[in-house]
């Protein structure tokens, strides 16, 4: 092989990620190359100039090629950063976006309104985070309001070991109580607060999904015909398992929130908010019930 230097490297690759349609080539890159040289992205420039060793290339092409071949980059590295933690991934699980950062903005407003003068963020207070899939969410919360008492659920052991792993290199000495349950079907107990991220893609628009989202598991993004199944089930579940005057938290795509906010309102639910995600379309949507419903 020729030797190419560490930029040359870089800008060759970010041009054939370019050339296949890839959204965000350069970034993608710098990340795979930096992953292939055992560097962080800082060092990366750093290393420029040098010549880039025969071993690191290997494996530089070898992470370029499962990019072309539809992984995302998450998969390949095995980790995403969300709220400035860095979570292990793996095909188990969704990889978690900044859109959901939202669903966790929305969940710490609620705390910081009912935080006492004293001790930690969250004190006396109960979470549940369904349809977990990596734990983003519920170790998130757990990170930003120590004194939260979180349950993380979901249908998938796959998903909930990955969580576990999460939990447990993310929160040190913090604990998250995981269990796999479908829903609330396996779920005792009452919450101040129900959080989810739930599937709420169309069956009928899964196909016409990127390449590197179609491998993400079909289990946490199918939300049925319209979407909205899983949401329903939420909605309706929900009331049994919420201390009065709790809140009950989704997210959900921006074209879904009017017929939301509709079941929501039929639901019981009471004082219901969307909150907006970078963008400003609305992402998250919540509301809260004062009694138990019959």
């Amino acid at each position: 092989m020729t030797p190419v230097t560490v930029q040359e490297a870089l800008g060759r690759g970010a041009a054939r990620l370019a050339a296949a349609g890839i959204d965000s080539p350069l970034l993608d890159a710098s990340l795979l190359l930096a992953e292939a040289l055992g560097l962080d992205r800082s060092r990366l420039i750093l290393a420029y100039p040098d010549p880039l060793p025969g071993a690191a290339r290997l494996r530089f092409e070898g992470f370029l090629e499962r990019r072309l071949a539809g992984d995302c980059t998450a998969y390949i590295l095995g980790r995403k950063e969300f709220r400035a933690l860095e979570f292990t991934v793996s095909p188990a699980v969704l990889v978690p976006r900044p859109d959901t950062e939202t669903l966790v903005e929305a969940a710490l407003h609620w705390c910081k309104k009912l935080a006492g003068k004293n001790g930690p963020l969250g004190r006396d207070l109960r979470l549940l985070d369904l349809c977990t899939g990596s734990g983003a969410v519920a170790v998130a919360l757990k990170h930003e309001a120590p004194g939260l008492e979180v349950c993380a659920s979901d249908i998938s052991p796959e998903a909930l070991a990955i969580a576990g792993i999460n939990a447990e290199r993310l929160l040190k000495d913090s604990k998250v109580r995981l269990v796999q349950s479908d829903l609330f079907s396996r779920i005792t107990g009452s919450f101040h607060l129900i959080t989810a991220n739930p599937p709420y893609i169309c069956s009928g628009d899964l196909e016409g999904l990127s390449p590197e989202v179609k491998r993400e598991p079909r289990l946490a993004l199918d939300g049925g015909p319209g979407g909205l199944d899983l949401i329903r089930a939420l909605i309706a579940g929900a009331p049994e398992h919420l201390y009065p005057g709790g809140l009950l938290l989704l997210e959900a795509d921006p074209r879904q929130m009017k017929q939301v906010r509709l079941e929501l309102e039929t639901g019981g639910f009471k004082g219901i908010q969307s909150y907006r995600d970078l963008s400003g379309a609305e992402r998250v949507i919540g509301g809260f019930v004062y009694g138990k419903q019959p």
